[in-house]
């Protein structure tokens, strides 16, 4: 027996300093609900709790950014409403403004109340804002250009091309093969060697490749509109003199149908003053003529310009129109149908020049072409000398002066006001517009994740009335081109307002998928570190257990030495 070392004291020591941690454990668990309430309880289990608890959160606060989202674009949404519905009644009004039964006075009471609805939308695009940020651009790019460069699409779309399509095939008989389509651009094609600049080419038309096939027909055809010259375009007349935008399409529109109908590109097979005259003649050209030999040029540079065939200057251009009108009249003193009739045998007859035409259709008028260049040159001061180019009729075919028709002033040989809208085709093309213009919009990212890098951004488009396209609806001088600008403003916002509503439907999904990851990562992130209530309760009754017998132990194992004395007496 010892009484230097009490082993027995010192064990039951030991296994009651265990007891008491074990319970002080099972306390903390208990009191905190936590199984892990410190590194030493689990470390690696503390590592993973603490990044599904930063899932967790940050997922948490994602979910609020949907909603947000949410809402900002459901403020977006019923501002593009009211600003459909202004766009409607609008549309209303030009309905009622196109009917024939309006008074002047009607009209501007119309467009009154359109100008006022177009400032709503101006006010709504200006001030609907979310949280103090404005919601739509305030950039006013148009969805179709500058308001020149719409004017001359809507030109081009609700009469010119068609009028001047059907034109050539009512007094030319002839049409597109329906085989090209026809480029409509706005900047001058590359390799093209045209160039922009006010006064020089107004308009033209040639081929993308700059190539033709074998019968000498113009591959890959485009029809270039200078803006410049023609910038403010006139509507619906299509200009003032001494341009007017129509006629001048009309005269390009003339190249392209010969160039797809005919042996146009050979060399030598059709004059280039017979080109340029065709084109004058379908709009008439007076007023050049007229300039030409009673101005500056006179019958001789006229004359000059017809022999060397030279259209480079405004006489080459009189000049063939003088001849191919005293072609028209000629044929027709013969019996013939004029100019028609050449017309209709270089289109029948592949790979024919002009002289093989004027041999077999002229009605016996000419033998040939140097037949009828010798008629021309002996005949040309009497024929124009006998015109009447100062009346209000333009001389075009069909026209009073040439055809003893209605008379055809400058504002009257098109319309302006096609049956259909040359969109996609007009007879004897298919027709693709250059892309101009482009809406701005605002971008909105949103994060919708825990995670760099988890965002959707959501872009809203400029709403104002630039942008939409119909600042300058006329109700008054041009309901059918309002109607036209305003179904487009509607296709746009209504696209815009179905953008909104799939981003909507974008984010309340994330948001469903955010809840249930919160949930799936809370339902993990609890059994690593939540405590197991039963199991604890257990382990403290053990604890309590353990550690009351450990004090009754200990003083027993304390006392032991006591027998010593015993042994002493």
């Amino acid at each position: 027996m010892q009484i230097q070392t009490n082993v027995p004291s010192l064990f039951v020591q030991r296994q009651l300093e265990k007891s008491s941690e074990g319970l002080n454990t099972s306390l903390r668990r208990l009191s905190s609900g936590l199984r892990i309430n410190s590194a030493k309880d689990d470390a690696a289990g503390l590592a993973i709790s603490e990044r599904m608890d930063s899932l967790i959160r940050g997922n948490t606060q994602a979910r609020r950014n949907v909603n947000d989202g949410v809402s900002l674009l459901q403020t977006a949404e019923g501002a593009m409403q009211t600003v459909t519905d202004s766009i409607q009644r609008i549309r209303e009004l030009a309905v009622q403004a196109a009917n024939a039964t309006n008074s002047l006075g009607d009209k501007q009471a119309l467009q009154q109340e359109a100008n006022q609805l177009l400032q709503n939308i101006d006010q709504i695009a200006g001030q609907t804002e979310f949280n103090g940020e404005k919601i739509f651009s305030q950039n006013r790019n148009s969805l179709s250009g500058t308001a020149a460069e719409r004017a001359v699409l809507d030109g081009l779309k609700l009469g010119w091309l068609e009028e001047s399509v059907e034109r050539i095939q009512t007094y030319y008989g002839i049409t597109g093969d329906n085989a090209a389509t026809l480029e409509i651009v706005l900047t001058p094609p590359v390799g093209s060697g045209l160039t922009s600049s006010p006064g020089g080419v107004l308009a033209a038309v040639g081929s993308l490749t700059g190539t033709a096939d074998g019968q000498g027909r113009t591959l890959n055809p485009f029809l270039y509109v200078d803006m410049a010259d023609f910038t403010p375009p006139n509507l619906p007349d299509g200009g003032s003199a001494p341009i007017y935008n129509d006629r001048i399409i009309a005269h390009e529109m003339v190249h392209a149908v010969m160039g797809r109908s005919m042996n146009f590109n050979s060399v030598g097979a059709l004059p280039s003053w017979f080109k340029e005259g065709a084109a004058e003649f379908i709009h008439g050209a007076d007023e050049r003529l007229s300039t030409d030999y009673n101005g500056g040029a006179g019958l001789a540079t006229i004359l000059t310009a017809f022999g060397n065939d030279d259209v480079s200057a405004s006489a080459g251009y009189s000049a063939g129109y003088a001849a191919v009108r005293y072609m028209h009249q000629k044929i027709k003193e013969a019996g013939g149908d004029g100019i028609k009739d050449i017309m209709v045998y270089l289109n029948q007859n592949a790979g024919s020049d002009l002289s093989q035409a004027l041999t077999n259709a002229s009605s016996g008028a000419f033998a040939d072409l140097a037949g009828f260049k010798a008629d021309f040159n002996a005949d040309a001061g009497a024929f124009i000398g006998g015109m009447n180019l100062t009346n209000s009729d333009t001389g075009a075919i069909g026209g009073y002066d040439t055809d003893q028709g209605s008379v055809l002033s400058a504002k009257d040989i098109l319309l302006d006001r096609g049956d259909t809208i040359a969109e996609t085709q007009v007879d004897g093309f298919a027709l693709d517009y250059q892309s101009v213009g482009g809406v701005d919009r605002k971008s909105f990212a949103l994060q919708v994740g825990a995670k760099s890098n988890e965002t959707i951004t959501a872009s809203i488009a400029a709403m104002n009335v630039s942008a939409l396209g119909i600042d300058s609806v006329d109700l008054v001088n041009l309901p059918q081109f309002a109607l036209y600008d305003l179904d487009k403003a509607l296709d746009f916002v209504s696209k815009h307002r179905a953008e909104i509503g799939g981003a909507q439907s974008r984010l309340e999904s994330t948001a469903a998928q955010l809840e249930t990851s919160i949930e799936s990562q809370s339902a993990a992130r609890s059994r690593i570190r939540d405590a197991d209530y039963a199991t604890e309760t257990a382990s403290l009754t053990r604890q309590n257990i353990l550690r009351q017998a450990g004090t009754a132990m200990l003083s027993q194992a304390n006392s032991m030495p006591n027998l010593v004395l015993q042994l002493l007496r």
